[in-house]
């Protein structure tokens, strides 16, 4: 068993240092240590790797990390909520994002048409340009067929994208499927169904898209989730991974606490109690906000596979 071990800053420490160190440190930075240690076995292990996360991690500047993870073949198959896919396809347009206040005059925001995400701000404008160009692009899509799913939607889309950072970019490239089941929960949706209006045999098949993800692995596949919050991206994932036998291997990341009932706050240990996850799986899971839990986590687990030459 690890001692506790007293931190102490060293001039010029490491990313790969600094996480080793507050491994020893004990609550939640133990577990982020632990976490490090799960993602490395999915990697070595061969398992499929499921990413999971919600809108408002690609609102913050962690969607250029996320592209990143693909581009070095971190993730096999992503599930995500449409505001991730709307706001990387408004990124890769150019759009910029301001980082704000939390306790702002949100009244005094919205008669200057800005909206409000934590302490991130996107100007209406933003918005009615994505609005202007995703009718464009789904008019085309339609064109050269009426029926799609999701995944083929967004693959389709990520193909006309030119921006490295850009996730939809490069997902594409890499062939990562990016499953969005409550696709019409946004903007997006609502021009889904301005479509539709239009042209009634435009169809998007969200059933289709859950034989996708199930066939997408196998029980005899090893397979792991790196889920980042929750909502229905984390629970589409491991519903599909539970009809395959479990998930072998799962790191959750999340601000919520299981006494909440939640699926944001309901612990890998609390899987096991549906099948979700494994009785011996490898499992972590850390309490904390993402945009410096997940950057530490990861730079760590890069720098070990970089180091052992097992990355792409």
């Amino acid at each position: 068993m690890k001692k506790v071990s007293d931190l102490r800053w060293k001039k010029g420490i490491s990313v790969n240092e600094l996480v080793e160190k507050m491994g020893k440190i004990g609550f939640q930075s133990a577990e982020m240590q632990r976490a490090v240690e799960v993602i490395l076995k999915m990697r070595k292990e061969n398992a499929k790797i499921f990413f999971t996360y919600t809108s408002n991690m690609v609102t913050s500047g962690l969607r250029g990390f996320f592209a990143q993870l693909i581009e070095l073949g971190l993730v096999d198959i992503i599930v995500t909520t449409i505001g991730g896919i709307e706001e990387d396809i408004m990124k890769s347009k150019g759009e910029e994002f301001i980082i704000g206040k939390f306790k702002p005059d949100d009244i005094e925001l919205h008669e200057k048409g800005i909206n409000r995400v934590g302490n991130l701000f996107i100007r209406n404008e933003s918005y009615l340009k994505f609005e202007d160009e995703i009718g464009k692009i789904l008019l085309n899509l339609y064109n050269k067929k009426p029926r799609w799913t999701p995944s083929e939607l967004i693959h389709e889309i990520g193909c006309k994208i030119e921006d490295k950072n850009s996730i939809l970019y490069q997902a594409s490239k890499k062939n990562v499927p990016i499953f969005c089941p409550g696709i019409t929960d946004g903007a997006f949706g609502f021009h889904l169904f301005m479509l539709q209006q239009k042209y009634p045999d435009f169809v998007i098949d969200v059933v289709k898209d859950f034989s996708n993800i199930l066939f997408s692995t196998s029980h005899d596949d090893k397979k792991g989730l790196l889920s980042l919050g929750g909502s229905i991206s984390k629970h589409h994932a491991i519903l599909a991974c539970l009809l395959n036998g479990g998930l072998d291997y799962a790191v959750y990341l999340t601000t919520a606490h299981s006494s909440s009932g939640s699926m944001s706050g309901a612990t890998t240990e609390e899987a096991k109690s549906w099948g979700k996850v494994k009785d011996d799986s490898d499992v972590a899971t850390v309490i904390g906000d993402v945009t410096f839990t997940f950057p530490l986590i990861m730079i760590k687990v890069l720098e070990t596979l970089s180091d052992e030459g097992l990355l792409e």
